[in-house]
């Protein structure tokens, strides 16, 4: 179990509320500043604002001698041609007026182009990852305590629901040290809008490392540190089954996309189990059925071609952890996994997975990978040895048939899904350090973007545009990361929505993001005002 700040958070949250009983301020509105004229356009302006009566007047200034129909057309067309040479400086207004025009045509060529278009679709989305904005009143959760000697628990893991990913009802499911779960509607409100009542449950008495919903949003898996995974239906608020069979913390799991039945789990003790809940089980004293893994790999992620290390009184050889699992698209009977000691990932073909049994002749051998990464990426940047991989996500959209990794060297890498081969394409920042297992990886529905935590002291998100990394051939540009700060403490767990981005902090903070132009100009022109009441995206220089 992980321990808690030293510091209870009460102090930094105590004059924050998830909402503001006083009425909303009324928003500054900004008009367009014309530039400075000429004597003569302004002639030209007159002119056009005489024609026809449906348009409004513009108020324009005469010059001295009020001779304005002296000045042909001809003229005033060579006039203007003339200007164009000449630098024309658009005011601040003007820029955010293009600023938001360019973020609307971004949308809408995202939402008019089909899955099989997003890798021709040469459009840049970074103008909308830099309008990200949270609201200091309405976009923050706290992580409530169920203890009477405490205020907030640390989350140590969040999930949206697929629903959520699709534009449906925003629930995250958030996590916490304490062994519960609490299901958070994220919605847009105003600031004199309560929250949502949210349903707290309580599979497990010790930290939960991660939490996932099935396909169809009834029931959440739960991994924790007591050394089990628990199934809970999120509508009854009852733990369905209880899930034995790893000696140590459970670190990970996956449910299985095309059955809700099927899912995986990964721990602490190097073992990968299969579980299937239509399996026979027995009941436990409080009508939890009780399962077994139908299948067990162990020493997932130890080198087979290395002699295993022999066990001793005074040195028992720690096992590798398996850190993330993910089911690969088209691949309906694989299972690719990750490792906590070097950035080789391995590929399981379901179907071959049997455990021999024992005989008198030959010992049992554990199932064997597929195929795995032919190099290990973390070795490529300079480090002297290998570094783990913390988490993995599948891409999707433009970034399809890539897997990305966040590794223990601060770097996200990217492999090919079909042969797992890593690819010369990553993404780093100078600022964005991962020294602990604990900073999540997440890619949004539309799969443009990646979002990713950071160990402290820098408490912040950083958002990567990686629409690029799925095209073949040519350079590609990468931007620089854009960062989100507003949080204290480690930024562990993230997740996307549509729309919105979720992180959670050790100050037991869970923070949404939401693209807003006009509000980030807002910040932009008028950052001390700004600060009473938002938080907003900064890019890294």
């Amino acid at each position: 179990m992980l321990p808690s700040p030293s510091s209870s958070p009460r102090a930094i949250l105590e004059d924050r509320l998830n909402f503001d009983v006083a009425p909303p301020k009324k928003r500054k509105t900004f008009l367009l500043t014309p530039p400075k004229e000429s004597p003569i356009s302004r002639k030209r302006l007159a002119k056009q604002s005489t024609q026809g009566n449906s348009r409004k007047r513009a108020k324009v200034c005469e010059p001295a001698d009020g001779n304005i129909e002296n000045e042909t057309e001809e003229e005033d067309s060579n006039l203007f041609e003339e200007s164009d040479d000449e630098e024309v400086k658009l005011e601040p207004t003007m820029l955010w007026s293009r600023t938001r025009r360019t973020v609307f045509n971004a949308y809408s060529m995202l939402a008019s182009a089909s899955p099989h278009t997003y890798k021709n679709l040469d459009v840049s989305t970074r103008p909308i990852l830099q309008s990200f904005v949270s609201s200091l009143k309405t976009d923050a959760y706290t992580c409530q305590s169920l203890n009477t000697t405490s205020f907030l628990t640390p989350p140590y893991a969040c999930s949206y629901s697929n629903a959520a990913k699709s534009g449906g009802r925003p629930l995250l499911a958030v996590a916490t040290e304490e062994g519960t779960v609490q299901i958070i509607t994220t919605s847009k409100r105003k600031p004199w809008e309560p929250e949502l009542t949210r349903t707290i449950l309580q599979p497990h008495t010790n930290g939960v490392f991660d939490v996932k919903w099935d396909r169809s949003d009834s029931q959440i898996v739960t991994c924790s540190g007591d050394h089990s995974s628990r199934i809970t239906s999120v509508e009854r608020n009852v733990i369905t089954h209880g899930l034995h069979g790893h000696d140590s913390t459970v670190k990970t799991a996956a449910w299985d996309p095309t059955n809700d039945s099927l899912l995986a789990t990964g721990g602490r003790d190097g073992t990968i189990c299969l579980w299937d809940l239509r399996n026979s089980s027995t009941k436990s004293a409080d009508g939890v059925s009780i399962l077994s893994p139908v299948i067990v790999i162990a020493d997932a992620h130890e080198d087979p071609t290395k002699p295993k290390a022999r066990k001793s009184k005074k040195h028992t050889p720690m096992p590798k952890t398996v850190t993330s699992l993910i089911y690969p698209e088209g691949e309906p009977y694989g299972l690719v996994s990750s490792g906590a000691f070097d950035g080789i990932l391995r590929f399981w073909d379901l179907r071959k997975l049997e455990t021999p049994r024992k005989s008198r002749l030959t010992k049992p051998k554990p199932p064997s990978a597929l195929f795995s990464s032919p190099t290990d990426p973390t070795t490529l940047n300079g480090s002297k040895r290998s570094r783990g991989i913390i988490s993995l996500v599948q891409g999707s959209g433009p970034t399809a048939g890539l897997v990305f990794g966040m590794g223990q060297d601060s770097r996200i890498h990217t492999y090919a899904l079909s042969t797992l081969t890593p690819q010369p394409m990553g993404f780093a920042e100078d600022a964005m350090h991962a020294s602990s297992f604990y900073v999540g990886l997440s890619l949004s529905p539309c799969g443009n973007w990646l979002a990713c935590g950071a160990s402290s002291p820098k408490s912040s998100t950083f958002l990567f545009e990686v629409t690029g990394a799925g095209r073949s051939g040519g350079h590609v540009e990468v931007h620089p990361a854009v960062e989100l700060q507003g949080q204290k403490g480690e930024i562990g767990a993230v997740d996307w929505a549509d729309g919105c981005l979720a992180t959670c902090a050790d100050d037991g903070m869970v923070r949404v993001w939401r693209p807003d132009v006009e509000v980030y100009q807002q910040c932009q022109e008028d950052p001390d005002e700004a600060q009473w009441e938002w938080y907003w995206s900064k890019q890294v220089r």
